[in-house]
């Protein structure tokens, strides 16, 4: 079959055909994240700022082929521009995988916005050859409503992985039960106010715990391992888009100070998500030099947990120091330098041979390596405190009450000896130390005290282990509620960043513990099972003694609580007490004696009982369930805290206590 010729093309048509040809860039990625660019949906919006709260815009910009590239960018809010220096960043090789390497990442930090209300984004970029495009995006400014008494100190208490069964388990041991009425409640049950908490992260309905602590001080959904930034398309770990935390906005419009005290080591997402910015959780060295270097934008006062591998020269026994993990903004880069020019942040360096504990005793702050050093140091005339008391996770409460017990005896050789550092304070010694630094802090405080072995035995489905850190989570609580109770100006919350490893309070044992040690030597899931595990009335109330010091005497009692799991991995399970925790990869001397000779993994203990349960989720470790976590409160501002609620609400409604009465200097940032 034959076409017919077609008619010779014009000059006019040849001219619309290389027109056809000249693509517009395209926009990948705008930033601040919204519905209305990802999907064309103006709700829900996503990304949401106090007045004045600074944050980062940036686009990934794509020209059309490989042989051009982004000439100009430039963003407008609501139709008007923003007369700010874009930073263009050419990849290179310096952006994510599947990002090509004529891409542009365009940037302009530190913009602030004050009208309340829903506000459009738009970014225009233009390529080599003029062609063109625009995108747009909106965001939320959320109003400071006035009235109400105004909060001078707010109390963030973070029970990591604490969801509602721990508190339970907490209470049941803690308090005993007579006829189904508790006898003590917790000190967290005695708040006036709780509400349930939604805890998705930006890209997964189970975050992780740097997101789940960062929407709560930022207002904001982080991704995944990523703490006070948005994500981007580059493989810096340290120069994604900024979030103000709350720390630093009310320093800066206020001039309060921030505590953080912890039982893990202090570059750990929950306390970094305070005060740190970046996208690797794992960067220790870059995240605890910004602690120190930076100071000044977050009032950072008071610092304690453990962690003093990153604290040492890179050429000390036992440091984790390195550049691999630090950060150096260079001055000749307009991406990063406007974090230093704009933000006032520090520029950082590659210095893994830097001595920052002694950094820290010369601007002035007082060091604790131990408890006796802690204790020794007078709150009441101590300006900053840095406490350091282990190398890098402290000891769980039950392995630091034993070794006291046991130094009480003249028993040595329990697992804090092993560890190194039989001198451990408690949660609530090192939060009543804060306390009293901080409450010399005229202007109030932000204090943030983490119980983070709730989640790191829970992954080891270590169960007493757990138990006793929520306990020991929940003096601290009661520390903070009654300095509250004293300074009716502080508002405390209590809640976790998620729940871990979906633990169930099945039941109780049917038998005594002699009992249960005896079917243990006999083994097997006939034995172990179906001879111990009680439910419903079987159950019972399992009936725990509290020493004076406040623990239990033993917690392998008779006819004990027992304990499942339902986001868990394959484990040997004898219902007994672990003698020895799981190995912690993150010491540093974890693969030398006597720290190798503990068990590697659940699998790796409770031998003799020969009965494995088996899980449901690969590897050794159980996970983060997605389930809601309960918040309680104390304080003025309380009963905002009510119904089912978003994790990034609790910033707002942290923020509106706190900001009650406050007019906002000028200058709070770029506006448009």
């Amino acid at each position: 079959m034959q076409f017919p010729a077609l008619p010779p093309l014009t000059a006019l048509a040849l001219c619309a055909l290389a027109l056809c040809a000249q693509a517009a860039p395209t926009v990948t990625r705008l930033t601040p994240p919204s519905e209305l660019f990802s999907s064309g949906q103006a709700a829900p919006v996503i990304a949401r700022f106090l007045p004045g709260q600074r944050f980062d815009l940036q686009a990934t910009l794509r020209p059309d082929d490989a042989g051009k590239s982004i000439r100009s960018a430039s963003f407008a809010i609501d139709g008007k521009a923003l007369g700010a220096n874009v930073a263009l960043k050419v990849c290179e090789s310096a952006c994510l995988k599947g990002v090509p390497p004529n891409a542009t990442v365009a940037s302009v930090r530190a913009v602030s916005v004050d009208k309340p209300g829903v506000h459009q984004l738009t970014v225009t970029a233009t390529q080599s050859d003029g062609q063109a495009v625009t995108a747009t995006s909106n965001f939320e400014i959320v109003p400071l409503v006035p009235g109400g008494q105004k909060v001078k100190n707010i109390i963030i208490l973070l029970g990591d992985g604490m969801g509602a069964a721990q508190r339970t388990a907490a209470r049941i041991v803690a308090g005993g039960y007579a006829q189904g009425k508790v006898i003590t409640p917790l000190a967290m049950d005695t708040f006036p106010v709780t509400g349930m908490v939604k805890t998705a992260s930006l890209n997964s309905v189970v975050t992780d715990s740097a997101p789940g602590m960062t929407a709560y001080v930022s207002g904001n959904k982080n991704n995944n391992n990523e703490e006070g930034v948005f994500p981007d398309d580059t493989t810096d770990a340290f120069d994604n888009p900024r979030i103000e935390y709350l720390s630093e906005y009310l320093h800066r419009t206020q001039g309060k100070a921030l505590g953080l005290v912890t039982t893990a080591d202090v570059f750990d997402a929950t306390p970094a998500g305070n005060a740190v910015h970046t996208s690797s959780r794992g960067a220790g060295t870059g995240i605890v030099d910004q602690f120190l270097d930076d100071r000044h934008l977050t009032g950072l006062t008071v610092l304690m947990g453990g962690g003093r591998k990153w604290f040492m020269p890179s050429t000390t026994p036992g440091s984790a120091r390195g550049d691999r993990s630090d950060y150096a903004f260079s001055a000749t880069d307009a991406h990063t330098a406007d974090i230093v020019k704009r933000w006032g942040a520090s520029a950082g360096a590659l210095d893994k041979d830097r001595d920052l504990l002694g950094d820290f005793q010369r601007v002035g702050f007082q060091y604790a390596s131990d408890k006796t050093s802690m204790d020794a140091i007078d709150g009441d005339k101590t300006e900053r405190l840095l406490g350091l008391f282990a190398h890098s996770n402290m000891n769980v409460a039950l392995d630091k009450m034993d070794g006291r017990r046991n130094k009480a005896r003249g028993v040595t050789g329990r697992v804090v000896d092993d560890y190194g550092f039989p001198d451990q304070p408690m949660l609530d010694e090192m939060t009543a130390k804060a306390l009293r630094v901080l409450d010399r802090q005229r202007k109030g405080f932000v204090l943030m005290v983490e119980g983070a072995s709730i989640d790191k035995q829970a992954h080891a489905m270590d169960t007493e282990r757990w138990m006793l850190d929520t306990l020991e989570f929940d003096r601290a609580v009661g520390l903070a509620q009654t300095y509250a109770a004293q300074h009716k100006d502080t508002l405390v919350i209590v809640t976790a960043d998620h729940e871990c490893a979906g633990v169930a309070l099945i039941g109780g044992s049917k038998v005594s513990d002699a009992r249960l040690q005896t079917l243990v030597r006999e083994g097997g899931g006939t034995a172990l099972r179906d001879a111990v595990v009680g439910v419903y009335e079987q159950a019972g109330f399992p009936k725990y003694r509290i020493a004076a010091d406040g623990y239990p005497e033993t917690v392998d009692i008779d006819n004990r609580l027992l304990v499942g799991y339902g986001a868990n991995t394959d484990r040997m399970e004898d219902f007994r007490t672990n003698e020895r925790p799981l190995q912690d990869g993150q010491q540093p001397f974890v693969k030398k004696e006597p720290l190798a000779a503990y068990p590697a993994g659940p699998m790796a203990r409770d031998l003799d009982g020969k009965y494995m349960v088996t899980g449901q989720v690969p590897g050794d470790s159980a996970v983060h369930t997605a389930t809601d976590i309960p918040l309680s409160a104390f304080g003025p501002g309380a009963y905002s805290f009510t119904g089912v609620i978003d994790n990034t609400d609790v910033f707002f409604k942290l923020a509106q206590v706190a900001m009650r009465g406050v007019v906002l200097p000028a200058g709070l940032g770029l506006k448009p």
